[in-house]
């Protein structure tokens, strides 16, 4: 069973619970430099070096990161607020004085940012249900014209019916989505003792998805306890919905280059706080252990990953996101011409025609019988058994010495973040940031490394240059020999030296 987490309350007229801060008062200011969080995976692209997962026809865009969250739950919850519940004309004055003190001026960098932002909004609002003939069927949705062929099937996973409550990042087409799913007893022979039901919304980015949580998962118990009651759906849609025209040009594709730079320094990845409390980044390394190296480097190397796992399905789509976090990379120019490694999160079989196109993707399901269908994965992860039926990869499921060392480094930066959040009550810095970064400063040191080397008058790479990449010469030459094919460093030769051991 997944417990219930503290997620932000989304709209101005849902009831917002008070809240403690274990952290002290964040200031009230704070809240427009927060929504500078951006997602990870950066990609030079035209007029932008824009982070993202790299859909071409979705905003990988900003995403405020308002709870910072270490392993003691220090930061304060998105969800606390020190204006009392129903005093929006008293938020709404003090925002028009804030306003108005301010006078004439140019539309400041966290402006545009959070005008852009603002443009990722939801498209539809859907619930779906579980029906003892039909099986799982679109109940009820906003705009009745929406095509949600399928989404009855992702927003109640296979397996389901095991769990209480769950949720679910999926894709539809162009869109990103996520659905909380309750299912609870019932004495109903027609119904056979349980209501499963499911609430989700489609968005152009599954980044600011996670703010809609908390309130997706009040409606899929309200679906249960008062079946048909979607005023408050109604509601929500009206105020939230996305203005897109029909062509889709209205879907905001990158943001403004300027506001990106700033973006980009501030934070690499939009928050998805989860039930743990150090957060979705930390208990996926610590779930892997040392295997999170075997699964950087398929990710760096753009694989397609598949993770299996039954329910509870929210957890596993954190996975996939934090897989999108091992292959970050902020040097402008490097991995533009390499497949873009996509975040499908939960798929079925319904997916299978969809898969089999994509160069590179990290997705996750609850359906045993993908592991069979050999040819749409190169890597199939079975909770924490990394595996591949390709030769070529088999070799690089073996740690290397220096893969050791770096997991060693990681656990001991670990430790002393969490030895400064005990000992000097550190609530800026989190896990989440920690191990980010780490990866991030990882991949560019390679990178930077390769352009360096590229660029010399004798552009050949010796046991010293691999060793300054922070790489085996011996046991990564294979993984380094498909890097140098897959982001074209064809005109690099490799030295005679970097044998195999």
């Amino acid at each position: 069973m997944v417990e219930r987490s503290d997620r932000a309350p989304l709209l101005d007229w849902e009831e917002v619970p008070s809240a403690e801060k274990p952290c002290g008062t964040a200031p009230a200011a704070d809240h427009v430099k927060d929504r500078l969080s951006s997602p990870s995976n950066s990609r030079s692209l035209s007029g932008c070096a824009a982070p993202g997962f790299g859909w071409s026809s979705m905003p990988g865009g900003p995403a405020p990161s308002r709870l910072s969250s270490g392993a003691d739950g220090c930061g304060s919850s998105p969800a606390t607020s020190s204006v009392p519940a129903g005093s929006d004309e008293a938020l709404r004055a003090d925002t028009e004085q804030h306003l108005s003190d301010s006078g004439p001026r140019e539309a400041s960098l966290e402006d545009r940012m959070v005008k852009w932002e603002e443009k990722d909004q939801i498209v539809s609002v859907f619930v779906v249900t579980f029906n003892t003939r039909s099986g799982n069927m679109l109940e009820w949705c906003l705009p009745k014209d929406m095509d949600l062929e399928g989404v009855e099937f992702k927003a109640i996973a296979s397996g389901s019916h095991r769990v209480t409550t769950d949720f679910i990042y999926f894709r539809k087409g162009s869109y990103f989505g996520l659905a909380c799913f309750a299912n609870m007893a019932v004495e109903s022979t027609v119904e056979r003792g349980a209501r499963m039901k499911s609430v989700g919304i489609l968005s152009p980015s599954y980044t600011l998805l996670y703010r809609y949580m908390s309130f997706l998962e009040h409606q899929v118990r309200l679906q249960l306890q008062s079946p048909g009651h979607y005023s408050p759906l109604e509601a929500f849609y009206e105020d939230k919905r996305a203005l897109l025209s029909p062509s889709g040009d209205n879907v905001v594709t990158m943001c403004p280059a300027s506001a990106w730079g700033a973006a980009i320094n501030h934070s690499m990845h939009p928050e998805m706080k989860i039930t743990h409390p150090a957060g979705c980044m930390s208990q996926f390394i610590r779930f892997f252990g040392e295997q999170i190296m075997v699964l950087w480097k398929l990710a760096l190397l753009r694989r397609r990953i598949l993770i299996f796992s039954p329910p509870p399905v929210g957890v596993v789509c954190y996975r996939v996101y934090c897989c999108c976090c091992l292959a970050n990379i902020s040097i402008p120019g490097v991995g533009v011409a390499v497949p873009e490694f996509r975040p499908f999160f939960y798929v079925n079989v319904a997916d299978i025609s969809a898969l089999e196109n994509e160069l590179s993707y990290v997705a996750c399901t609850t359906e045993k019988i993908f592991e069979e269908k050999k040819d749409l994965y190169d890597v199939y992860v079975d909770n924490q058994n990394v595996k591949t039926y390709r030769d070529g990869l088999k070799p690089l499921l073996r740690l290397s010495t220096a893969d050791r060392e770096k997991y060693r480094k990681l656990t001991e930066q670990r430790q002393m973040l969490l030895y400064s959040q005990e000992e000097n009550g550190d609530c800026v810095s989190s896990e989440e940031d920690l191990f980010i970064l780490f990866f991030l400063e990882q991949n560019n040191r390679i990178f930077q490394t390769l352009s360096e080397v590229a660029g010399s008058p004798d552009p050949t790479l010796t046991q010293e240059s691999v060793r300054a990449m922070g790489l085996d010469p011996h046991g990564d030459r294979l993984f380094l020999l498909h890097l140098l094919e897959i982001y074209g460093y064809d005109t690099l030769l490799v030295s005679e030296q970097l044998c195999c051991s």
